[in-house]
């Protein structure tokens, strides 16, 4: 016990330096000026509040907007009027010219009802199972026969 110093001093429940968290310029420049040791972070998106982030997903939505593909285009009524009429000319139901051109009735249906996205394959099918023309300037006109070459 000859080797305990009896004049050094201990503090008991002393509180530790705790790094202090400031967002005024003066403190941190206190802080320099004193010699601490000072880090400074920028806080990510903590706190405030979600839906309010800012003005950035606002022009970014805005960019969406702009940048919208249109819907395609749905077939013309005329057209849809032109395959009605020539079916009932050749006295047919929508399930009889389905089964001719190979497609379900319901096709027929939406492209008669132009509710459909024009597709020309399905238009050139009608168009020689109807005898009508259903694409370009004369859309009901009937159809010639085709010209053989001898």
């Amino acid at each position: 016990m000859t080797d305990v110093d009896w004049d050094a001093k201990t503090v008991i429940g002393s509180k530790r330096s705790v790094a202090k968290v400031t967002r005024k310029d003066s403190d941190l420049n206190a802080a320099r000026r004193t010699g601490a040791v000072v880090g400074t972070d920028k806080k990510v998106a903590a706190g405030g509040n979600k839906a309010h982030q800012g003005t950035d997903h606002q022009r970014i939505a805005k960019l969406d907007r702009e940048n919208e593909v249109a819907p395609p285009s749905k077939i013309a009524p005329s057209v849809g009027r032109a395959m009605q009429d020539a079916r009932m000319e050749l006295k047919l139901s929508q399930k009889d010219v389905a089964q001719k051109i190979n497609e379900k009735p319901s096709v027929l249906q939406d492209y008669e009802s132009g509710k459909a996205i024009p597709n020309p394959q399905i238009l050139g099918k009608l168009e020689r199972a109807l005898g009508v023309k259903l694409r370009g300037a004369d859309i009901g006109k009937k159809l010639e026969a085709p010209k053989k070459s001898t």
